[in-house]
C-alpha cells in the first residue's frame, strides 16, 4: 500500500462514527436516599451511611449513585420525594420515618426495593409479617413495647415525688401514637395521673408545654 493511500485511509478511520454502546458510559446503581427532616439535623446519619457504603466497597460515583432528598417533617413533601425517586427509575430507595416509608410504599409497591432503617414494620403496616414481608419492603424492626415501663422505672427514681406526667406525643405517627398508649398504661400500674398532649402540628408544641 501506498504511502497517500494509507494517510487516506487512516483518516477516514479517525472519522467513522463509534458505535452509540461505545460512547455511553454505564449507569450507576442509584440510591434514592430519604431523610425525614433537614440536612443539618441529619449530617451525621448521612455521613455514617455513606462510610458503610465505602467499607462494602460501595464508593460513591464509582460504584453507586445516592440521591439525597430532605422531607423536613412533612409527609406531603415526602410523597413528592418519592415520586421523584420513581420517575427518575432509582434502584431502591432507603429511608428513616414512618410517613416517609408508607409514601414509598404507596408510590411503588412492586418494582423499586424499599429499605427501612428502624421502626415497627408490622403495626405501621410496612410489612405482613417478619418471618414472610412479602411485598418490596424490608429493613429494621426496632419494636419497643416493653420501653415505657422501664421509661417510667427510671423517671420515678430521678423524681422520686412523682404524680402527675404529661406526654406529648406526635399523633400522626402510628408508632408514636402507640409509644403514647403503652406509656399511659404503664403510667396508670404506678399510681400516676397523665396528662397527654396530642401534637399534630408545629404550633401544637409550644401550646402543649404552656
Amino acid at each position: 500500500m501506498k504511502r497517500r493511500d494509507f494517510i487516506t485511509l487512516l483518516g477516514g478511520a479517525v472519522a467513522w462514527p463509534l458505535p452509540a454502546s461505545a460512547l455511553q458510559t454505564p449507569k450507576l446503581p442509584t440510591i434514592g436516599f430519604l431523610r425525614p427532616t433537614t440536612a443539618s439535623v441529619e449530617n451525621q446519619r448521612v455521613a455514617a451511611f455513606v462510610h458503610g457504603l465505602r467499607e462494602l466497597g460501595w464508593i460513591e460515583g464509582r460504584i453507586a449513585g445516592i440521591k439525597l432528598r430532605w422531607v423536613e417533617g412533612g409527609s406531603e413533601r415526602a410523597a413528592e420525594i418519592v415520586v421523584e425517586f420513581v420517575r427518575q427509575k432509582v434502584d431502591f430507595i432507603v429511608s428513616r420515618g414512618t410517613a416517609s416509608v408508607l409514601a414509598a410504599k404507596q408510590a411503588t409497591s412492586v418494582v423499586i426495593p424499599i429499605v427501612f432503617a428502624e421502626g415497627d414494620p408490622i403495626g405501621t403496616g410496612f410489612v405482613v409479617c417478619l418471618a414472610q414481608p412479602g411485598g418490596n419492603v424490608t429493613g429494621l424492626s426496632f419494636q419497643q413495647t416493653d420501653f415505657a415501663v422501664k421509661r417510667l422505672e427510671l423517671l420515678r427514681e430521678v423524681v422520686p415525688t412523682l404524680r402527675r406526667l404529661a406526654i406529648l406525643a406526635n399523633v400522626g405517627n402510628p408508632v408514636t401514637l402507640r409509644d403514647m398508649r403503652e406509656a399511659e398504661a404503664a403510667a396508670g400500674t404506678f399510681g400516676l395521673t397523665v396528662v397527654a398532649v396530642e401534637i399534630r402540628r408545629v404550633a401544637n408544641i409550644a401550646t402543649g408545654f404552656a
